[in-house]
């Protein structure tokens, strides 16, 4: 099995994307834990989604101690209104601070956000979902997506794929792509309804049943599978090991917190060189 790409930093509110990273200085990538911030129970500590009936001025307190501990200026993040979908945009200097203090002010109807300048910090909200991260060191381009089931099987990860070799002019070859903490198969049992759109597009793949109509579901496993078939090169897929479910000390779990819970970030972008 591949090393986990996420390492631990010394902050306890995040961990580093080490492999990318480590090889370029003025990237910043990685995913937040849930230790660290000032809200309170059912979302304690570091709950940085807006949208869970959180104290609004405790997350924005959240948000702003993430951007300090980043080195990165708190009005450069840009979020998104998530809605399952498999939409996929462009993001500039123009959208920054988008959703950063009201979430239906974020790119609206959008799970997939990507851009080409600096000075921007793209973060999306999980709490189960896949978080994909996207990356094409050469051409200054770095995106983000979120992958629930629905938009896995709708394949934003491969929307985001094509959009970048179609209308960036970048060669699939040189994408790089990791797949972040998300609920595992050990902890994540789905019915025939979302298995037979699981078929639809990677085939009998990704699952197992552990009971008649009940299957244990491989989120992570299906999006690779639908990466590579977007032309990936295997070898440029890092996945992280983490269940967000079992790893009750570092991350919220929707549904084994049972809907009351926090919101990680998966975040990347540009400094400034």
């Amino acid at each position: 099995m591949n090393p986990e790409p996420l390492k631990k930093s010394h902050h306890e509110s995040f961990m580093w994307l080490s492999p990318w990273v480590e090889k370029n200085d003025i990237l910043v990538a990685g995913f937040t834990t849930k230790n660290g911030g000032v809200s309170k129970p059912p979302f304690a500590s570091f709950n940085l989604g807006l949208h869970v009936n959180d104290n609004v001025e405790d997350v924005i307190t959240n948000r702003k101690i993430l951007a300090a501990e980043l080195d990165m200026s708190f009005e450069s993040f840009v979020c998104a209104e998530q809605v399952h979908e498999a939409t996929v945009q462009k993001v500039t200097k123009a959208d920054c601070a988008k959703g950063l203090y009201k979430y239906e002010e974020g790119i609206k109807a959008t799970d997939g956000i990507y851009t080409n300048e600096s000075d921007i910090l793209l973060a999306l909200c999980y709490a189960d979902c896949v978080p994909l991260y996207f990356y094409a060191p050469d051409h200054h381009l770095v995106g983000l997506a979120h992958a629930g089931w629905k938009g896995t099987v709708k394949d934003i990860a491969g929307n985001m794929i094509r959009r970048w070799v179609e209308q960036e002019n970048v060669p699939v070859e040189d994408i790089y792509v990791a797949i972040g903490p998300s609920i595992e198969d050990c902890c994540y049992v789905v019915d025939n309804r979302v298995i037979t759109q699981v078929n639809e597009v990677v085939g009998q793949n990704g699952y197992q049943e552990v009971s008649p109509g009940q299957y244990a579901l491989n989120l992570k496993k299906v999006n690779k599978l639908l990466i590579q078939n977007a032309g990936v090169l295997p070898e440029r897929i890092l996945t992280s090991s983490y269940c967000t479910s079992c790893e009750d000390d570092l991350f919220f779990s929707h549904r084994r917190d049972q809907g009351k819970t926090g919101r990680m970030f998966n975040f990347i972008g540009f400094k400034e060189e």
